[in-house]
C-alpha cells in the first residue's frame, strides 16, 4: 500500500502573503509545502513599483484599509507591523528608499524582495513547488486530502493565499473564492480596485485629446474622502495615483469631484489678473496654473470667447467652477486588466482576526488579497501580505 504524502501546512500561492506564512509556520518547526500554478514565485512582487517593489509604507495603519469589518485588519498590522519587515529587509542587506507619503522602494530590483523570501523559506525548512495545479481538496478528520496535479498530498493546516482576481495576465484567478464557499464561508462580491476610471463617448469626445497629459497635484474626491496626488489624462478616461485611490471607493451612477489646482483661489485670481491685464486671454492666465492644452479645454467648455476684460464675475465663476470642483460621472472602470488589488473577497465575519483561521473550518486559514481587507495605493497591500500571512504563519 502506497502511502499518501503528508505536511503540517499546505500553502496555495506563493505570492507574498504565502511565502511570509510558509516563512513564519517553518520557523515554528512545522513542515511546510507552498504550491503555485505559476513557473515563478512572487509574480506580483516582480512588477510592482515598476519593478522596484514599493513595500511597505512608513504611514501603515488600520485607517489606510477598506473592509465591511475595518477593524478586522488591526490584530496583524499591530503585531506584525512595516518596521518589522522593513528590519527583515535591512537584515538582507536590501537598500530601500523612501518617495512621496511614506512609500518605501527597493533602490534596486523587486527581485530582491522574492530572493529575500524564497531564501528565508529555505531557511524555515519550506518546500516550494512551482507550476503545480490544485485539482481537488477534501476536508477530513485529520485535516486535508489536497490533489495537486494529480498527486495527492494530506495537510493538517490548509492556507490560501492565492490572491485575488486583479491582473489576470498574472494568472489571478478566483480560486480563493472557490474554496471559501466550497467550505461555507460567505465571500463579498470582488471588485477591481485602485483602478483607472472610464467616461461615456460623449465625455470621450472632450477628454481623449487630452491623453497623456498629467496633473501633478490634484484632489480627487467621493463623498467625505478626498486624495490629493497626480492625475493623468488617458484614451479612456483618467488615471494617475489621486483616481486609482478614489477608484477603491467610487460604486457606479455615482460621482467624483476634482480640484486640478487645489489650494489655489483660482477666482480670486482671474479677478486680479482682469483688474491688472484684462486684454489677456483667460487661457493663458490658467496656463500659470493648469498644463496648458489643459487651460485652453477648460475655456473651450465652457463655451468662453473674447479676453478676461470680456468675462464678468459669474462667467469667471463658471470657470473657477470648472477647475476647482470639476463635477463628472464615470462610466466604469477599466476591470481586472488593469487593476492592481481586488476589493471584496473572503468575509473577515468567519475569520478569526488573531489567526486568520476560518472560524467554522480548523486548520483552514485565508490570508492577503483573498480576504475582504484592502489597502490604499502606497505599499499597503503588500504590508497586509506580510502582516497576515505573519498571522497565520503563528498558528497553521
Amino acid at each position: 500500500m502506497i502511502r499518501t504524502p503528508s505536511v503540517d501546512v499546505l500553502v496555495i500561492g506563493a505570492g507574498a502573503a504565502g511565502m511570509m506564512c510558509a516563512v513564519e509556520a517553518g520557523k515554528r518547526g512545522r513542515s511546510v509545502l507552498v504550491v503555485d500554478h505559476a513557473d515563478a514565485p512572487g509574480e506580483k512582487i516582480r512588477i510592482s513599483g515598476g519593478g522596484r517593489c514599493n513595500f511597505t509604507n512608513l504611514g501603515c495603519s488600520p485607517k489606510n484599509f477598506l473592509s465591511q469589518n475595518p477593524r478586522f485588519a488591526i490584530s496583524a498590522l499591530a503585531r506584525y507591523t512595516q518596521h518589522d519587515f522593513i528590519a527583515l529587509v535591512d537584515r538582507h542587506r536590501i537598500a530601500w528608499h523612501e518617495k512621496t507619503l511614506g512609500q518605501l522602494f527597493c533602490d534596486g530590483s523587486a527581485k530582491q524582495i522574492i530572493a529575500m523570501l524564497t531564501e528565508e523559506m529555505e531557511r524555515a525548512g519550506a518546500v516550494l513547488r512551482l507550476s503545480t495545479a490544485i485539482d481537488d481538496i477534501v476536508r477530513t478528520e485529520e485535516g486535508f486530502d489536497v490533489r495537486l496535479s494529480g498527486r495527492d498530498v494530506r495537510c493538517t493546516s490548509l492556507v490560501v493565499a492565492s490572491g485575488g482576481k486583479s491582473i489576470p495576465k498574472m494568472g489571478a484567478t478566483g480560486l480563493a473564492y472557490d474554496i471559501a464557499e466550497r467550505f461555507g464561508l460567505a465571500v463579498v462580491p470582488p471588485r477591481p480596485a485602485l483602478v483607472p476610471l472610464t467616461f461615456g463617448p460623449a465625455m470621450l469626445a472632450r477628454l481623449s485629446p487630452l491623453a497623456g497629459i498629467a496633473v501633478e497635484e490634484a484632489e480627487v474626491g467621493h463623498g467625505k474622502t478626498r486624495f490629493r496626488e497626480a492625475v493623468l489624462f488617458t484614451h479612456r478616461g483618467l488615471s494617475g495615483p489621486a483616481v486609482l485611490q478614489i477608484s477603491s471607493y467610487w460604486r457606479d451612477g455615482e460621482d467624483i469631484v476634482v480640484s486640478l489646482a487645489p489650494g489655489v483661489n483660482v477666482l480670486e485670481g482671474l479677478r486680479a489678473a482682469r483688474a491688472r491685464h484684462g486684454r489677456q486671454a483667460v487661457q493663458t492666465v490658467l496656463a500659470e496654473i493648469l498644463p496648458k492644452r489643459l487651460a485652453q479645454a477648460i475655456v473651450e467648455a465652457e463655451g468662453i470667447t473674447g479676453n478676461l476684460a470680456d468675462c464678468s464675475d459669474k462667467v469667471l465663476a463658471r470657470i473657477d467652477q470648472a477647475v476647482s470642483a470639476w463635477r463628472i460621472r464615470p462610466e466604469g472602470t477599466e476591470g481586472w486588466r488593469t487593476a492592481e488589488v481586488t476589493l471584496g473577497g473572503v468575509d473577515t465575519a468567519g475569520l478569526d482576526q488573531q489567526t486568520m483561521a476560518a472560524k467554522a473550518v480548523p486548520g483552514l486559514f485565508f490570508v492577503g488579497e483573498a480576504v475582504d481587507v484592502t489597502g490604499w495605493l502606497g505599499g499597503y497591500n503588500f504590508q497586509w501580505a506580510w502582516s497576515s500571512g505573519w498571522a497565520a504563519g503563528q498558528a497553521a
